[in-house]
């Protein structure tokens, strides 16, 4: 495969290519503001991502639909021969790991610096070189905002380490396994493998994880402004604080309903398997169990529609998939707010704004991981401003941000003129 380097006008809309230059020229001025000096360097980047369907179902080996986002982390980033990693995100304190040192550590959990660290033991156990380098990064992926700024970090890293060391040759999907390694591993979090995935293959992909090492992925060709809508993402405000335990609620039940059956996961039973035995199941699991099962295997049909639809150009029939998707999440796979603390349902909110704005137009629904961050809605451009000015009297200007789908994942950037 050829090393993954693209011009920057590959990446970013054209509107935001003078802004992007920028972006870049002041990120290489804050490498040498903090490291002292500037040498021979390279640019780096890796896209958030949004899920559009399948949500809650690649832990289970499931199905989504998902796309690449033009909000990314960009690195400067200078080899250096010390074997140390050091990293300085900007409005971070520098994270700095010593590559003979990869076992996890439990002080690191939930930190950037055990992602840099899982990245890099993941790479070596999979039998790929690494090596030390420096650098300083950016972001435009909120932490919070549904997006998925871990994964983007992780992408990031791994890409880093793929073109430094490997020639580039270390493919997307196998970045993204390294990265759901890191996450799991060493930051703690029981992701799936959906957002890793997203942020380095890039595009709109349909994946179907049924076998987690060698995902069936495709590629789904798209422009939501063709069919005259725009893709926002709001961010609810909520507090994610400890909402750990409900994200691993969710993956641990589904998993405790494929155990029932002896089997490790959803995908290795059938939603019938489920109905014939839901009382056993209601005992033994309890029903919110099986309510979030049964989403599950609706979901992996839902995400089958929406493709088909956009393939066939049938978007009505993709905008319904959606919002049953929406209903689904709040109705059985109950992720709209978090259990522990009812008072707080600022989703619920915002899916509610929405659907009034929207007047049985586009589509809405939560997005990613929820009980707290983003809903996700497609709106007709003519209720753009609108839809807009709604979401932020509510949750504060520069709430709703419309986004556009980047081509391509993790990738190295080149800044001179489009080729």
């Amino acid at each position: 495969m050829k090393p993954i380097v693209r011009n920057i006008g590959v990446l970013y809309p054209e509107a935001q290519l003078e802004a992007q230059r920028k972006r870049y020229k002041t990120a290489e001025c804050g490498f040498a503001e903090y490291f002292g000096s500037l040498g021979e360097h390279r640019f780096f980047s890796a896209p958030g991502r949004t899920e559009i369907c399948g949500n809650h179902t690649d832990h289970n080996n499931g199905k989504v639909f998902a796309a690449s986002v033009d909000l990314d982390v960009i690195a400067v980033v200078e080899q250096t021969e010390d074997n140390i990693v050091t990293i300085k995100s900007e409005g971070f304190p520098e994270d700095k790991i010593d590559l003979s040192d990869l076992e996890i550590k439990e002080e690191e959990k939930n930190t950037s610096a055990a992602l840099i660290r899982g990245v890099a033991r993941g790479f070596r156990r999979n039998g790929h070189k690494i090596g030390g380098f420096r650098a300083y990064t950016t972001s435009t992926v909120m932490k919070g905002s549904g997006l998925s700024s871990s994964a983007a970090f992780e992408v990031l890293v791994g890409t880093v380490f793929s073109h430094l060391y490997n020639g580039g040759q270390v493919s997307p999907v196998k970045v993204a396994q390294i990265s759901q390694f890191a996450e799991n591993e060493y930051f703690g979090k029981p992701s799936g493998l959906m957002d890793q995935m997203a942020c380095s293959v890039g595009g709109f992909v349909a994946i179907d994880f049924k076998d987690n090492d060698t995902p069936i992925i495709e590629s789904v060709p798209c422009d939501f402004a063709s069919y005259g809508h725009a893709l926002c993402i709001v961010d609810a405000k909520g507090d994610h604080a400890d909402l750990t335990g409900e994200y691993a609620a969710i993956s641990h039940e589904m998993k405790a309903v494929a155990g029932y059956f002896d089997c490790e996961t959803l995908r290795s039973i059938a939603l019938a398997d489920v109905m014939l035995n839901i009382n056993g199941l209601r005992e033994k699991v309890g029903d919110r169990a099986v309510l979030r099962a049964v989403h599950f295997f609706h979901e992996n049909d839902r995400v089958e529609r929406a493709v088909h639809a956009l393939k066939n150009e049938r978007f009505d029939d993709f905008l319904a998939a959606v919002k049953e998707s929406g209903d689904s999440s709040f109705k059985y796979l109950q992720n709209i707010y978090p259990s522990s603390d009812v008072r707080s349902q600022c989703l619920s909110i915002a899916l509610n704004v929405a659907e009034n704005t929207l007047h049985r137009k586009g589509a809405c629904r939560v997005h990613g991981g929820g009980f707290a961050g983003t809903i996700q809605a497609f709106v007709p451009f003519d209720a753009l401003q609108q839809f807009k000015m709604n979401m932020e009297k509510i949750f504060g200007v520069g709430s709703c941000h419309v986004l556009t789908i980047r081509p391509v994942g993790g990738a190295e950037v080149l800044l001179g003129e489009v080729k």
